[in-house]
């Protein structure tokens, strides 16, 4: 059985998505094919690699990469993660794919000291998981 693929994308593919993409896989790997990419590649944040490890996924191993047209037009849902991903995603030409955005702040802007700064990362990190556990939960 082929299961639907999940291509969640944000500017850099170094937070938002990456957290996205590792709840998921946590959560629902059986149910979904999950992957992220990004506008452009920042690589991977270490803060969000922290922040996740915490919460007990790791994605360390994730890599930042660029979206794919191939599997943007064979997803079953693309879920965008920040404005300007959803205001400049490619074009979709297959007309069956379903186009969703979670909007979340940005992170990786956050100022203040370092704890301040994780503490921005975790909350984001919480909101994530918690629409991740909605999506797995009832499928939207």
């Amino acid at each position: 059985m082929n299961k639907p693929l999940i291509y969640f994308l944000c500017t850099g593919n170094s937070c938002r998505s990456q957290i996205a993409d590792g709840f998921l896989r946590s959560l629902g790997a059986e149910k979904y094919e999950v992957k992220s990419a990004g506008l452009e590649a920042h690589g991977l944040n270490p803060r969000a690699v922290q922040v996740m490890q915490e919460a007990g996924v790791d994605i360390s191993g994730h890599s930042s990469d660029v979206i794919d047209p191939e599997v943007l037009n064979r997803a079953h849902y693309v879920i965008t993660l920040c404005g300007h991903a959803d205001e400049h995603c490619p074009v979709i030409s297959n007309k069956n794919v379903i186009k969703w955005h979670w909007g979340f702040d940005d992170p990786a802007k956050a100022t203040g000291t370092d704890e301040e700064i994780l503490n921005q990362f975790r909350s984001v990190r919480d909101s994530i998981r918690k629409r991740v556990e909605q999506f797995v939960k009832e499928g939207k």
